[in-house]
């Protein structure tokens, strides 16, 4: 599995706390929807889903998915 990258100026870390949570973060400014719930910053949600992309491409099963203070991630999901 790749390590910590940069898609877009954003910088991933990679994180591996077992093998069934693996994941890419990074965390960028807090922007709010018409609803006023917390969303990601669009640009760094676009590098999440470039990043879920290009691992996809490569055979890598994963989800783009934020949550609150700005935080994007890309999940590793388990392959059995």
């Amino acid at each position: 599995m790749k390590r910590d990258t940069r898609i877009n100026g954003w910088d991933f870390e990679y994180v591996e706390n077992d093998y069934d949570d693996r994941f890419f973060q990074c965390r960028g400014d807090v922007f709010y929807d018409d609803d006023h719930d917390e969303m990601p910053d669009p640009d760094l949600w676009d590098a999440a889903i470039k990043l879920e992309d290009e691992l996809t491409r490569s055979g890598v099963k994963c989800e783009a998915n934020h949550s609150e203070k700005g935080w994007v991630e890309v999940t590793i999901l388990n392959q059995k």
